[in-house]
C-alpha cells in the first residue's frame, strides 16, 4: 500500500498529438457510445465522399466543364428542394420517436413510422408535378441544355424525400448504417456504375444522361432501403393499431423545417448565385472546391445525426448535468477533428483539384477562403440540433434566416466582381455570423457555454 500511495501522479501529456488525444479521450459511457456511432457515420460519409469524389471527377472529365456545370446546377436544386419537402420530419423523427417510446404511446409510434413516409411521398410528388409545370412555362427563358435535366430533377424529388425520412427513422433507432448506406454509398455506387456503362458503350454523356443515371440511382436506393427498414421495424415494434397525429407532427416539424430550410439555403446560395452571374465552367470549378472540402462538414453531420435524439432523452428526463456534459463532448468531437481535417485538405488541395482536370486547380485559393467559415461553424458543434430538440426551433430559425439574408446580400455584392472567391467569402462571413448568433442564443436560453474551448 505504501508503494502504491507514494507512486507519483502521471505526468501531463506532452506534445501536440498527446494533448489532442487527452482532450478527445475520456467522458461518460454515453459519450463513448456517441463517439462510436458518430465514428460509424463519419466512416460511411467519408467512404461515400470518396465515391462521390470519384463520380464527380469522372463526370467532369467525361462531360467537360460546361455540361458538368449544368449537371451541378440541377443536382444542387434537387438537394435543396428535396431536403425541404419532408416538412422537417426527417429531423423531427429524432424528437418524436423517443418521446412516443418514453410515453409508451405505441399506436402513435406505429402511425408515425408509416404515415410520415406516405405523407411526404404524396406531397413531394404533387410538388414535383407543379415544378415540372413551372419548368415547362419557363422553357423559353432557360438554357436549352438545362430543360431536360430539370425535368429529370423533378422526377427524382419524391424518392429523394422519402429516402431522407427513412434516414431519420433509422437513425432514431440507432441504425446508422441502414440510414446512411443507401443514400450515401449505394446511390453513389449506382451513379458511377450507370454513367460508366454509358461512357463505355459510347453514349454521348452530357448533363441529361448524368441526371438520368442520378434519378435511377435515387429511386433504386430508396426502394431497397424501404424493404430493409420495414423488416427491421417489424421486429422492433410490436404489431397493433395505428394512430395518426398529423397536427402534432407538423407542430413539431414545421419550425424545424424553417431551420433546415434556411440552413440549406445558406449552404447552396453560393452555387446558385454563381450560376446567375458567372459561366458554367466557373460553377464547375467552385463545386469541385466544395466537394473537396466536404469532409469537414461530414464531421459536423456525423455528430448531429448521432446526438439529436439523445438531447431529447436527457432533456425529457430532466437530467441537466448529463445533458450539459453530453453537449460538451459533442462540441469537442466536432471541432478538433474538423480543424485537423481542414488543415490536411488544404495541404493536399491542389492535387485533389487537379483530379477533376488541370483547369480546376484555379480554385485552390478559394479553398482557403471557404475553410474559414467551416472551421468557425465547427467551433460550436451541433448546437442547432440542441436548440431544435429542446423546443427553441423558432429562434434558431430566425438565426439561420438572418445568416441566409446576409449571405444573399454579400453574394450579390461580391460574386459579380470576384466570382468564386466572392461566393466563398460571402458564405464564410455568413457562417461566422450564424455561429455567433447560435452561441449567444444558447447562452441566453439554456445557460450553456457552447464553444470548443473555454469552460462549460
Amino acid at each position: 500500500m505504501a508503494v502504491i500511495e507514494s507512486r507519483p501522479d502521471p505526468l501531463p501529456p506532452t506534445g501536440l498529438l498527446a494533448r489532442l488525444r487527452a482532450r478527445l479521450s475520456g467522458g461518460t459511457e454515453e459519450a463513448a457510445i456517441t463517439r462510436r456511432l458518430a465514428g460509424t457515420i463519419f466512416v460511411i460519409r467519408v467512404f461515400s465522399a470518396g465515391l462521390a469524389y470519384v463520380s464527380q471527377v469522372l463526370l467532369a472529365r467525361w462531360m467537360g466543364s460546361s455540361d458538368y456545370g449544368v449537371y451541378v446546377y440541377v443536382w444542387t436544386w434537387v438537394l435543396l428542394l428535396g431536403s425541404m419537402m419532408d416538412f422537417g420530419i426527417a429531423v423531427s423523427a429524432q424528437k418524436i420517436i423517443p418521446e412516443y417510446r418514453a410515453g409508451q404511446r405505441l399506436a402513435l409510434l406505429r402511425g408515425f413510422l408509416a404515415g410520415s413516409r406516405w405523407l411526404t411521398f404524396a406531397v413531394s410528388g404533387a410538388l414535383a408535378l407543379l415544378l415540372a409545370g413551372a419548368v415547362r412555362l419557363a422553357t423559353p427563358w432557360l438554357d436549352p441544355a438545362e430543360v431536360t435535366p430539370l425535368y429529370l430533377g423533378c422526377l427524382t424529388l419524391p424518392a429523394f424525400v422519402v429516402a431522407n425520412v427513412q434516414d431519420g427513422l433509422a437513425r432514431s433507432h440507432d441504425w446508422m448504417r441502414l440510414g446512411l448506406m443507401p443514400q450515401f454509398v449505394v446511390r453513389q455506387g449506382l451513379i458511377i456504375s450507370l454513367t460508366a456503362v454509358a461512357f463505355i458503350v459510347g453514349l454521348p454523356l452530357d448533363a441529361t444522361e448524368a441526371m438520368l443515371a442520378s434519378a435511377a440511382a435515387v429511386w433504386i436506393a430508396m426502394i431497397g432501403q424501404m424493404v430493409v427498414l420495414n423488416r427491421r421495424l417489424g421486429s422492433a415494434v410490436e404489431t397493433g393499431p395505428k394512430a395518426y397525429d398529423l397536427r402534432g407532427w407538423l407542430k413539431v416539424s414545421l419550425p424545424i423545417l424553417l431551420v433546415e430550410s434556411f440552413y440549406l439555403l445558406l449552404s447552396y446560395t453560393d452555387v446558385l448565385m454563381l450560376q446567375q452571374f458567372r459561366s458554367s465552367d466557373e460553377v464547375g470549378v467552385y463545386f469541385a472546391v466544395v466537394k473537396t472540402l466536404a469532409l469537414v462538414s461530414f464531421i459536423h453531420y456525423a455528430m448531429s445525426a448521432t446526438t439529436a435524439h439523445r438531447f431529447t432523452e436527457y432533456h425529457a428526463a430532466g437530467d441537466r448535468a448529463r445533458l450539459s456534459a453530453y453537449v460538451a463532448e459533442a462540441i469537442k468531437w466536432t471541432f478538433w477533428p474538423s480543424l485537423a481535417a481542414t488543415l490536411a485538405l488544404l495541404a493536399i488541395g491542389k492535387p485533389l483539384l487537379w483530379l477533376f482536370g488541370p483547369q480546376f486547380t484555379d480554385g485552390y485559393g478559394i479553398m482557403f477562403v471557404a475553410a474559414v467559415g467551416l472551421v468557425g461553424r465547427a467551433a460550436i458543434g451541433p448546437v442547432e440540433r440542441l436548440l431544435n430538440m429542446l423546443g427553441h426551433q423558432h429562434i434558431c430559425a430566425l438565426a439561420y434566416a438572418l445568416a441566409f439574408a446576409m449571405n444573399v446580400v454579400l453574394c450579390l455584392l461580391l460574386v459579380p466582381r470576384f466570382g468564386g472567391h466572392g461566393a466563398a467569402a460571402a458564405t464564410s462571413a455568413s457562417l461566422i455570423f450564424e455561429t455567433a448568433l447560435l452561441f449567444w442564443i444558447t447562452r441566453r436560453r439554456l445557460g450553456l457555454h457552447v464553444l470548443a474551448f473555454g469552460k462549460f
